[in-house]
Order: C-alpha cells, then sequence, then structure tokens
C-alpha cells in the first residue's frame, strides 16, 4: 500500500476514459490527478499504450515536475501540469489531448466562437486559444513554457481559470482542468464536442452569428446560476 494509490486509481480511471470517449489515438494524451495535501500529483507514463496501464503504473510526481515514486518516465506534458497545479490552486485534474476537432482549431489559431447553447452550458465565452509561443520559449524548457504559454493568454483576455476550465494552445491542442481528474476528463469531452459543433456551423453558414447574450446568460445560469434548476 502507498499514501499515493488513491490518485494513482484515480488517474488511471481518468485516463482510460480518454480512448473509450474517442479523445485519443495510440499515447496521444495524459490525465494527471492531484492531491493538494501531499503536493503531488499522479499522472499517466510516457509513450505506454493505454492497454498497458494499470494504476501502479501512474507516475506521482511534485509541484515542480520531480519524480517522488514510479518506475516509469512520467508523461512528455509533466512539466506544463506541474506549472498549472503550482501555479492554479483550485484545479485537481488535467487533461490534454489532440482530439480532432479541437487541436484542428488549435492549429487554425483560432478561439471556439460562441455558437449554440451546448457551449453555453459550459461557459459565457468563446473557448480561447493561446498564441504560439515565441522562438526564445521554443528554445528553453518547451513544455514547462507552455503551462505559463495557457496562464498568459489568460491574463491577457481577463479570464478566470476556474470559471473557463479549457484552452487550445495555438499550433498545438487542447488542454482543459477541473476539480477532478473526472471533471477534467468531461470538459474535455465538451471541448471537443463543441469544437466539433462549431466547424459544422461555419461549414453550413461561414458568416453565422454568435449566440445572443440573453441565451448565453439564460443558459448558463440555469446550471450554474444561484439559482439554477437543471438537474437533480
Amino acid at each position: 500500500m502507498s499514501k499515493y494509490d488513491h490518485i494513482r486509481l484515480s488517474a488511471y480511471n481518468a485516463n482510460m476514459q480518454l480512448p473509450k470517449l474517442g479523445l485519443v489515438l495510440f499515447t496521444f494524451g495524459n490525465v494527471s490527478a492531484a492531491d493538494r495535501e501531499l503536493g503531488v500529483f499522479a499522472i499517466k507514463p510516457s509513450g505506454v499504450p493505454y492497454e498497458d496501464l494499470s494504476p501502479e503504473k501512474m507516475v506521482i510526481v511534485d509541484f515542480d515536475g520531480n519524480t517522488v515514486e514510479g518506475d516509469l518516465r512520467p508523461s512528455s506534458d509533466t512539466k506544463t501540469h506541474a506549472v498549472l497545479y503550482k501555479h492554479w490552486e483550485g484545479i485537481n485534474g488535467i487533461v490534454h489531448t489532440h482530439s480532432t476537432y479541437g487541436t484542428a482549431w488549435a492549429q487554425s489559431q483560432r478561439d471556439i466562437p460562441i455558437f449554440g447553447t451546448t457551449h453555453a452550458d459550459h461557459l459565457t465565452v468563446d473557448i480561447p486559444c493561446a498564441p504560439p509561443m515565441n522562438d526564445e520559449m521554443i528554445k528553453g524548457n518547451y513544455e514547462y513554457q507552455t503551462g505559463f504559454q495557457i496562464m498568459e493568454c489568460f491574463k491577457e483576455k481577463g479570464l478566470d481559470y476556474k470559471e473557463v476550465e479549457m484552452v487550445l494552445v495555438g499550433n498545438h491542442a487542447p488542454f482543459t482542468w477541473g476539480k477532478t481528474a473526472e471533471k477534467a476528463v468531461y470538459n474535455s469531452a465538451v471541448l471537443e464536442a463543441v469544437a466539433q459543433m462549431a466547424y459544422l456551423t461555419e461549414q453550413i453558414d461561414r458568416s453565422a452569428p454568435r449566440l445572443k447574450d440573453a441565451l448565453i446568460k439564460k443558459h448558463y445560469e440555469r446550471k450554474h446560476g444561484p439559482d439554477s434548476y437543471y438537474g437533480q
């Protein structure tokens, strides 16, 4: 028994949802689950196929990106996760995928416009796309700098990471997060669905209008507002 078994299991279960939801191909993705009191997170090992994973293979890492426990190398994106955990204290789960539609929008360097109520059920703003990293950052500690690239995007756009739990990294792919690893996976699936809907909307009508403010407010607040009534 290890004091990290609970986050290993949480990270494993969350990682196994990615192929089931069609969010990853081969090993193109990872989920981590954090324990704030212990100051660590569990993350998928690098390059290990999903069918070969087990809770025991999850690697334990601290918020500076150092391996604490585990025989395998952690995901190559580990330092991005570590930066976000260290600076954004309200999150306990992070997901990175290269899901098709979300990645296509990231490669286009575009925010995903809020066209419809599915989007508004989760956010009141466009899904942000962080600008591509500058050359100096790329030459440096790339994965570490990706975390700051995401945070700088939120700072420049005036966004709260607790309200907007997803981002596109320009020319790269999506990251999502949440209070739990399970919620981060949910957000990753929502991002991909909304990205696909937005793409199809623009194929039907390149000049399709954004959702009007009254509908954005209604749909978001019926699920998240002080008088929410969606669900049980």
